[in-house]
């Protein structure tokens, strides 16, 4: 079955490490709502939606994907690119210890499951302010075995790999080619994002068990109306506050098909 692992926000959320300016402050009880409305938003999508909370007095510990990267054969618990958000990744590796194998990266490599985008067998990593090539090669070593290949991207002017480039199926992408070098991924169809909704490249797909569904962004109207004319099943839902943190829809979640 198709499932994901959320975590509830923590009270301490606008403490994390990339709220804005003080005008952006962030709305707690709105965030709350919004994440609620997120988890609906999945279970309408046929996901079986898993909240976790026991990372709640860490100030990141919503934004899940970070802390691990889930294949089919492999959980790998990553090493994070700033020293607070190491804490979060013991609860991950307590849940998915009972689903996969659980491996680990370490110090002095750095990577964060924000910067790692899945296209069927193909792994494109950013080399991003939380990402260096040591934690690359460090995933490569990891999940070769399995069959997979590891393309490094370089990121510039935003935080991971995804938050300027998705994969709206397994030859097109969405893509900020201000932010991401596109050279990468030079044999996928692009759909460039609009100069005004710079941050709509992030787009969380949900694939598996006969689902294949687009989660996208109420913030980005344009976008929206782009991605659904090619014709695309599409779901959107508001995360306005979680914005604030340069965070997307796929920050929220880690979908993985339970074995």
């Amino acid at each position: 079955m198709l499932s994901a692992v959320t975590h509830v926000p923590s009270p301490a959320l606008q403490d994390c490490e990339l709220t804005f300016v003080e005008s952006e402050r962030i709305d707690y009880e709105q965030a709350v709502l919004q994440h609620r409305n997120y988890c609906k938003m999945l279970e309408r999508c046929g996901v079986r939606v898993i909240i976790l909370e026991e990372n709640s007095v860490l100030p990141d510990s919503v934004f899940v994907e970070d802390p691990v990267i889930v294949f089919d054969e492999v959980a790998v618990l990553t090493s994070m690119g700033v020293e607070s958000r190491r804490k979060e990744r013991a609860t991950l590796k307590e849940f998915f210890s009972r689903h996969r194998r659980v491996e680990e990266i370490n110090l002095p490599a750095r990577i964060e499951g924000g910067d790692v985008l899945k296209i069927g067998k193909r792994v494109f990593v950013g080399e991003s302010p939380r990402t260096n090539i040591a934690g690359i090669r460090a995933l490569e070593h990891i999940i070769a075995g399995y069959g997979y290949s590891v393309t490094p991207v370089k990121v510039s002017g935003c935080l991971h790999l995804k938050t300027g480039c998705t994969a709206l199926d397994e030859s097109t992408i969405i893509i900020n080619p201000a932010w991401v070098d596109s050279s990468a991924f030079a044999e996928f169809k692009h759909i460039n994002t609009l100069p005004g909704e710079p941050f709509g490249a992030n787009v969380l797909r949900l694939s598996g068990n006969g689902c294949d569904t687009l989660c996208m962004n109420e913030a980005f109207p344009q976008t929206i109306d782009l991605v659904g004319s090619g014709g695309y099943s599409l779901v959107t839902t508001d995360i306005s506050e979680f914005v604030k943190a340069e965070a997307g829809l796929t920050c929220m979640s880690v979908p993985f098909l339970a074995v």
